[in-house]
């Protein structure tokens, strides 16, 4: 692994004069821009300040669920526009509509905010955070200083995403597993608190680990604690327009591909993560955990006509061989990143399904959510940010990704039928999760589901087929 080249792929950095309290990383950025992403869970439509009074509101659009959207985190829309197919870009997981609060008169200084301000977590109930116990863990692992404010920012459907901030204002990111109905072997907060933690030294954009709590009795299970990442994450065509110009949308698709490249070629057992997964038989492995998955989180009257069962079985039939075992992120994408002002990858986000094996997959799933305009999904996946004038196209993207890998990649086709056949399956644990009331923040519509999940695994039929 070349660290020079991986580390040029951020652009320098310095730490933000506008607000030194949060310490937050931008390259000449004021802190109260248009578009401020937390660890890339948060992005804002509109965002108004003013010096007085001192509290002003700065409004956030509603996160589309995507799939697997968080579960993890597509497309972008306002509260009030958006119909169930274009919420639903990417089929997934984070729907959440926050109102955060800027208090303008207070970024002046590291004066701590008064109680009174802070203190409504401690006396409201919040779904997923038991506060007390929670802000003393925080206070004595991570810093902070109590009162702490709690808003959960991403969840719902998949892990929850809580934005803490502090009596200074300094903000950071809490991540924890759905409140119930978890899988076995589903939302492990160690696992993704192990691969950031050591990816974050080797210069991969990763939000920087502060704190990993595995005591079930400070907030009822394992929750971590990481740093904010200031920056672009896009989830819709007219946010990529607003938020870059033509120019620099043309370089985003190789900043994509390249950072993944760049993911793939860390020696596992030098980055300390050889022990996280079998090195060999990934794809098999995959196969049967998502059929598994699928099959109890099944809900009664949608069978999908058995397709989902069909689809595996072909794929299952026809495994390649395994080039390299790489570090595999799991569900890459473009709105799983945060992007810097140059359209770089300030962090990659989302780390909950990652494990060891074929590199392919993360090539694959990354080429079906690169939409383009023509795309016959785009009554499934809403306006996509990539449709938007001046991106790349889909096999312009695989090249970039050439540039980069000594992998060959004739048959990444399999790759991009079994990324939609997994997204499948996961979009019906989203289902069955919300069917059985495990929802937080995120009550949004999920009644298109089933259709959503049968076209998935019929497009995932189609590539096979070609």
């Amino acid at each position: 692994m070349n660290l020079r080249t991986a580390r040029s792929l951020r652009a320098p950095t310095k730490e933000s004069t506008t607000c030194p309290f949060l310490k937050a990383k931008t390259e000449g950025m004021d802190c109260t821009p248009k578009a401020w992403a937390v660890r890339g869970f948060l992005s804002t439509s509109t965002a108004t300040n003013s010096t007085d009074p001192a509290l002003s509101s700065t409004t956030f659009s509603k996160m589309g669920v995507k799939t697997r959207q968080g579960p993890h985190q597509a497309a972008q829309r306002s509260t009030t526009t958006g119909n169930v197919a274009e919420r639903s870009r990417t089929l997934a997981l984070k729907v959440a509509s926050v109102a955060l609060f800027t208090f303008s008169h207070y970024r002046r200084s590291l004066t701590p905010l008064p109680h009174s301000l802070l203190a409504s977590s401690a006396m409201e109930t919040i779904t997923g955070i038991d506060v007390e116990p929670v802000t003393d863990w925080l206070v004595k692992h991570v810093g902070l200083m109590a009162p702490l404010r709690f808003e959960l920012i991403a969840g719902g459907r998949s892990n929850l995403t809580f934005r803490v901030t502090d009596a200074l204002f300094r903000a950071v990111a809490l991540r924890r597993p759905p409140v119930s109905h978890v899988l076995p072997t589903a939302h492990d907060m160690v696992r993704e608190h192990t691969v950031i933690a050591a990816l974050e030294p080797l210069g991969i954009p990763v939000a920087k680990p502060l704190g990993l709590c595995v005591d079930a009795s400070v907030n009822g299970a394992p929750f971590y604690v990481m740093e904010f990442v200031d920056g672009f994450i896009l989830r819709d065509r007219e946010q990529a327009e607003v938020d870059f110009d033509e120019v620099t949308r043309a370089t985003i698709g190789e900043h994509l591909a390249a950072t993944l490249a760049n993911l793939h070629d860390i020696d596992v057992d030098q980055a300390g993560l050889g022990d996280l997964a079998r090195h060999d038989g990934y794809l098999e492995r995959q196969l049967r955990r998502w059929r598994t998955q699928y099959e109890q989180m099944r809900v009664d009257g949608d069978d999908h006509h058995r397709l989902i069962e069909e689809v595996g079985d072909r794929l299952a039939a026809r495994v390649p061989a395994q080039q390299r075992t790489s570090i595999v992120h799991g569900d890459y994408r473009l709105d799983n990143t945060v992007l810097d002002q140059t359209g770089a990858i300030a962090a990659i986000l989302d780390w909950e399904i990652c494990t060891l094996g074929d590199p392919l997959a993360d090539v694959g799933l990354m080429l079906d959510y690169w939409a383009e305009p023509a795309d016959e999904m785009s009554a499934l996946l809403g306006v996509a940010p990539t449709t938007a004038p001046g991106f790349i196209t889909r096999a312009q993207l695989l090249e970039a990704y050439a540039r980069h890998s000594s992998l060959d990649l004739s048959g990444v086709a399999y790759y991009q039928s079994f990324g939609y056949w997994k997204l499948a399956c996961i979009l019906q644990g989203v289902y069955a999760r919300y069917r059985a009331g495990a929802t937080a923040g995120d009550q949004g519509s999920v009644a298109d589901f089933p259709t959503h999940i049968a076209t998935l695994a019929d497009l995932a039929r189609q590539i096979l087929e070609q």
